[in-house]
């Protein structure tokens, strides 16, 4: 069973990296020892299953991952590194934000966070940045997260009809996906747009702060990048009927244009669609 996680990821190009980096994913790209796409995200779920059941659970690796997503476009090499242990770091700090330092303290003892802290405030000492390449997204995709793409990008597999004989949701059909790609220049410019349109009409509709967000994080990486939005273990959580019928960055970028051109009942209608297809799949976490 894969994580009921979404993926919002960049791919920068082999170029981007300086060397030694370099030689070493253009090496990696070509490696037959890679795990392979079909099968990354469940090499992902295993490690960090292994760490969650260790005794003392461990926070992070004590290595940054050498994985990473490849993609091959137009000749050129792009590279979406894993970054699990800054990736890790960052998640346990969201974790903890979020209950008492009591509660903490039942997943994870005081002195495994401490040693996990002090790895964490040398690794910064020593880097140069904390954004990773991939953000991730439990029992939901964020309405932010459709901004940068248009319906066209959208590639969506669904894998053989046998996979799944009783209809349904499915849990464990490797090939079945639904991912959008798109060039970090349109990218960009979506966001800009989107963002522009959501302060003329602030608190009515998407909100500002997560589009700005994702805006600010895509400005970290090299522009000529691909960015990957990756429904990730949610497509295991709806029927192929379901998925056919997402047509969430469709009705996010009608409920921009909506703003923009003074069609109010657009926007709110476009809005509304999306946040309650998104509402029933948010409420499958507290269901027994």
């Amino acid at each position: 069973m894969l994580p009921y996680a979404a993926y919002l990821r960049v791919y920068e190009p082999l170029n981007a990296f300086a060397e030694p980096e370099k030689s070493i994913w253009a090496a990696y790209a070509v490696s037959e020892k890679r795990p392979r796409r079909v099968g990354a995200l469940d090499v992902e779920h295993t490690h960090a299953l292994r760490r969650l059941i260790a005794v003392p659970p461990i926070v992070a690796p004590v290595r940054e991952s050498r994985d990473a997503y490849v993609r091959r476009a137009e000749d050129v090499t792009y590279i979406c590194p894993w970054e699990t242990r800054l990736r890790s770091w960052l998640a346990f700090d969201r974790f903890r934000a979020g209950m008492s330092e009591q509660l903490a303290e039942m997943f994870v003892p005081q002195r495994v966070a401490e040693q996990a802290d002090g790895a964490f405030d040398r690794w910064k000492r020593q880097s140069g940045t904390l954004t990773p390449h991939i953000l991730s997204s439990t029992w939901q995709v964020p309405i932010a997260w459709f901004v940068p793409f248009v319906a066209k990008e959208r590639w969506l597999v669904l894998g053989a009809h046998d996979d799944n004989p009783g209809g349904g949701p499915t849990t464990a059909t490797p090939v079945r996906t639904l991912i959008y790609v798109t060039p970090m220049a349109q990218a960009r410019r979506r966001v800009a747009r989107a963002l522009a349109a959501v302060r003329r009409h602030a608190g009515d509709h998407l909100d500002a702060g997560e589009v700005e967000s994702v805006g600010r994080w895509l400005e970290e990486f090299h522009p000529h990048s691909l960015v990957e939005l990756d429904y990730g273990g949610l497509v295991h959580l709806l029927d192929d009927a379901a998925l056919r019928a997402d047509e969430s960055v469709a009705e996010v970028g009608a409920a921009i244009t909506g703003m923009e051109t003074g069609q109010a009942e657009l926007a709110v209608a476009m809005h509304k669609r999306v946040v309650a297809r998104w509402r029933v799949v948010r409420a499958l976490e507290s269901a027994n």
